[in-house]
C-alpha cells in the first residue's frame, strides 16, 4: 500500500503523495529564489527514508556545490568522525540542509567563491523541501547543526551556545541543537578539540533521545 503523508505546506511545489526520490527529482528545478541563478546545481538532501536520524545544516559549501551532494566536503569529513564517536551509523542519518542551494560572495587566491549567510527570504524560499524531506524521512530525532538550521526549525530565540545538548521538540519529535562542523573546523587549534568534544556529546544525545522515540 503506497505510504499516506500529511498535507503539504506548500502544494504548488511539492505534489501531494510524492516520494523523497520524486521531490528530490523536482527541487532540482527550483527557482523559488535567486540563489539557482549563481550555484551550480540544487543540492538536496541524501539518506533513506526512515533513517532514525535527520541532521539539518545550513547550505551546501562550495564543494558539495559541486559534486551535488550534501556534506562531502571538510565539514562533512568531519561530521563523519563525530558520528562515529557518538556511535552512529552514517546510514542511519538522513543529511540535508534548510538551504538548498550554495550561497557565495567573492573570495580570492584559493578560495574564489566564499560561504554568504542566506537570508531569511531565501530560507522561507526552501522550507517546503525540507518540510517534505522531515515528513517523509520521519526521524527519530531531528540534529539542527548550527544556528541557522536551530532558530529555522526551533524558532528565533534558539541559542546554540546556551541550548546545545539540550533535548527539545519539533512539531511532535524530539530535536537537539548542536554546533555545525564547519565551526570547529574555524576554531583556534587551542579550542577545536573542545568543540569537536562538544559536538561528539550534544549527538550523543541524540543518540540517547533515539532509544526513547
Amino acid at each position: 500500500m503506497a505510504r499516506e503523508y500529511p498535507p503539504n505546506p506548500a502544494p504548488e511545489l511539492v505534489a501531494e503523495g510524492a516520494t523523497l526520490a520524486e521531490i528530490a527529482e523536482e527541487a532540482e528545478g527550483c527557482v523559488s529564489c535567486d540563489l539557482y541563478e549563481r550555484a551550480t546545481q540544487t543540492v538536496f538532501g541524501e539518506g533513506m527514508p526512515g533513517a532514525t536520524f535527520l541532521l539539518v545544516g545550513e547550505q551546501p559549501g562550495d564543494q558539495e556545490d559541486k559534486e551535488g551532494a550534501p556534506f562531502v566536503g571538510p565539514a562533512g569529513r568531519l561530521l563523519d568522525r563525530a558520528l562515529e564517536e557518538a556511535g552512529i551509523d552514517r546510514d542511519e542519518a538522513y543529511v540535508t540542509n534548510v538551504v538548498k542551494h550554495f550561497k557565495w560572495k567573492a573570495g580570492g587566491g584559493p578560495k574564489p567563491r566564499l560561504h554568504a549567510k542566506p537570508n531569511r527570504g531565501e530560507i522561507l524560499a526552501c522550507r517546503p523541501w525540507l518540510d517534505a524531506e522531515i515528513i517523509r524521512v520521519d526521524p527519530a530525532v531531528v540534529v539542527c547543526l548550527g544556528a541557522t538550521a536551530a532558530q529555522s526549525l526551533l524558532g528565533k530565540d534558539i541559542r546554540v551556545t546556551r541550548d546545545h545538548g539540550v533535548p527539545l521538540e519539533l512539531d511532535g519529535r524530539l530535536a537537539v541543537a548542536t554546533i555545525h562542523p564547519s565551526a570547529v573546523l574555524r576554531a583556534t587549534d587551542d579550542d577545536r578539540q573542545a568543540r569537536f568534544d562538544q559536538l561528539v556529546a550534544d549527538l550523543s544525545v541524540a543518540v540517547e533521545l533515539s532509544h526513547k522515540g
